[in-house]
């Protein structure tokens, strides 16, 4: 089999729709235009509204820009970590057994509350405040890639 012998299979296409040929080619006359007129005369722009504010025009603009490299982080504070963790180690996999972030996500580590415990917290960022209160806790923190 070569190119030349490929056909679309029978039925599949049809003719095409012939207009403003006459009455015998059954779209004749008006042609699907309607009576008189600027649409029976001329071919009008693609968006014309007969002179109504088109839409494009309606719609308010969109200010700003979205970054399409932002990372969206799954946000955990250290005052939660404290709660759900008496000590060891903590990765993102224990926090989500736990419930506190959403799968998929990289996690950070935001310096909301206290932290009275010795914790290794492994997340994807850490704030510098958060940081330090670990530190501070006698913890440790692990940037995971």
């Amino acid at each position: 089999m070569k190119l030349h012998h490929l056909r679309p299979a029978p039925g599949a296409t049809g003719r095409k729709r012939r207009v403003g040929r006459g009455r015998a080619a059954g779209q004749g006359k008006t042609a699907g235009r309607g009576t008189k007129g600027y649409g029976a005369r001329h071919n009008p722009k693609l968006g014309f509204e007969g002179g109504q504010m088109p839409l494009q025009r309606r719609i308010p603009k969109l200010k700003g820009f979205t970054n399409r490299n932002r990372v969206e982080y799954s946000v955990v504070n250290v005052e939660t970590l404290a709660q759900a963790f008496e000590g060891g180690e903590v990765d993102p996999a224990a926090m989500l057994a736990r419930g506190l972030i959403h799968g998929g996500r990289p996690v950070k580590v935001l310096a909301r509350g206290d932290i009275g415990r010795a914790l290794t917290v492994k997340a994807h960022a850490f704030s510098e405040a958060a940081k330090a209160k670990i530190e501070a806790a006698g913890g440790r923190t692990e940037l995971v890639t």
